[in-house]
């Protein structure tokens, strides 16, 4: 099938739903443990103890929360390994000695203490969740995400990427994104592309998001994130998709997802990452001033100043958001403690209120 009339579609599809501007999230990020009880083959944030695992300390996440501020940044993004404690002994007594329960529990303790010491929203990124530890964050959190990576169990049968990890199954995350819509927490998943699955299995993870979001509403976004291979995992050597190919998977995405989706590829992982706008995406994601990509390390963020340019010359307008997404800042969707905050932190769009200092790194 030729290009042509699959993004067309795409882009119109984008158009209807979601006009022209494109929107992303000015962030930090807060690596607050790169402890995990998982082994996913093709990632370089998990590490043992002893060769860079640990966790970091309420100073140390203050430290970048602000920094972030001063950069005019409305987000903090906690990513971290799943459940470190139930594989390292190291990060039961961490845990132990500030007299917490979980890695879950300190999550809610540094999101409280970011709303409490500056201007920030976090968005908390933590793996697997019940319904209990989403009420616990929600009050410090007006959005969470998790990816889906894919729905095909596949993936987790020996030689596969999964192998071994737990979190990754699939069952397991739909039953996190259901409980999403159960306690009203806007929620941001996706899939990722290039790790083994095969193209059926694109499709029906696809599908399986759009099924989701109609059952639940509480997807606010769809990332498409495409595969990089890593130095020192054992995919280093595994194929990336190429970025036309994957340009197609993007389109597809849009088509499946509809109009009204707010679909993301990030920025940073592709060169000539415009063409992704021509495949009808409508956001990139989170992008930071100041801190790196250490989901993907090797990847620089585009600074904030090319990133406009490079979208303003595809014929769109950037403009800045919260972590939430404008159409889910209402009382339901956030916690009526958090609710004020985020909306005097808008526009009459719902979208963010920040100096735009795009220049400053």
């Amino acid at each position: 099938m030729p290009d042509g009339p699959l993004f067309a579609h795409a882009q119109a599809l984008r158009d209807q739903g979601r006009g022209r501007t494109v929107t992303y999230s000015r962030k930090v990020f807060i690596p607050l443990t790169t402890l995990c009880r998982d082994r996913c083959t093709y990632c370089t944030f998990a590490k043992p103890p002893g060769a860079g695992g640990m966790y970091l300390d309420p100073n140390e996440v203050l430290a970048v929360a602000r920094a972030g501020e001063e950069r005019g940044c409305t987000e903090a993004l906690f990513t971290l390994g799943d459940r470190p404690e139930e594989r390292w002994p190291q990060a039961a007594a961490f845990l132990d000695g500030r007299g917490l329960g979980s890695t879950i529990d300190y999550v809610a303790e540094m999101s409280a203490l970011v709303r409490e010491q500056t201007t920030l929203f976090p968005h908390a990124n933590p793996g697997l969740l019940t319904e209990d530890e989403m009420l616990l964050l929600r009050p410090s959190n007006p959005s969470m995400g998790m990816m889906l990576e894919n729905i095909s169990p596949r993936l987790m049968e020996p030689g596969m990427p999964h192998h071994g990890t737990s979190s990754k199954d699939p069952l397991a995350r739909l039953a996190t994104i259901e409980a999403a819509g159960r306690v009203r927490v806007p929620f941001t998943t996706g899939i990722l592309v290039g790790i083994g699955e095969n193209n059926d299995e694109i499709v029906d993870s696809l599908f399986a998001l759009r099924g989701l979001a109609a059952a639940t509403g509480a997807i606010q976004e769809v990332i498409i994130q495409n595969f990089r291979a890593k130095a020192d995992t054992p995919m280093r050597h595994s194929a990336e998709p190429m970025p036309r190919w994957f340009a197609r998977v993007v389109a597809l995405a849009r088509w499946i997802l509809g109009a009204e989706a707010n679909v993301q590829v990030p920025p940073n992982l592709t060169e000539r990452f415009e063409m992704y706008l021509d495949a009808g995406i409508n956001d990139w994601g989170g992008v930071s001033p100041l801190t790196i990509d250490w989901v993907n390390p090797e990847a620089p963020w585009p600074h904030l100043d090319e990133l406009r340019r490079r979208t303003e010359e595809a014929g769109f307008e950037l403009r800045p958001r919260l972590p939430v997404y404008p159409e889910y800042i209402q009382p339901e969707w956030i916690d009526p403690g958090l609710y004020p905050d985020v909306v005097s932190a808008t526009d009459g769009d719902g979208l963010a209120l920040v100096p735009e200092k795009t220049g400053a790194r």
